[in-house]
């Protein structure tokens, strides 16, 4: 059986990961509604950017659900 110790560690990394990509998204998108709002539109960049955090929080969001999966299943803790 693996380190409960090793996975608290993988958990809080994941914890730290994950606020940091929401942060971004929400950056990103409230970036664009601004340039919406404004005369300008978004540039190619910031889209690409935007684009980046939204698949980032997505593969974070399948590395929750396998975690809790495995705690479901009782191959964690």
């Amino acid at each position: 059986m693996a380190n409960p110790a090793a996975w608290r560690q993988q958990e809080q990394q994941l914890i730290e990961r994950w606020r940091a990509a929401t942060e971004r998204h929400r950056e990103a998108h409230a970036e664009i509604a601004a340039r919406a709002q404004g005369a300008g539109a978004p540039d190619d960049a910031l889209l690409e950017k935007a684009k980046a955090a939204s698949a980032e929080l997505e593969t974070l969001r399948r590395q929750v659900a396998r975690l809790k999966r495995e705690f479901l299943t009782g191959k964690r803790y």
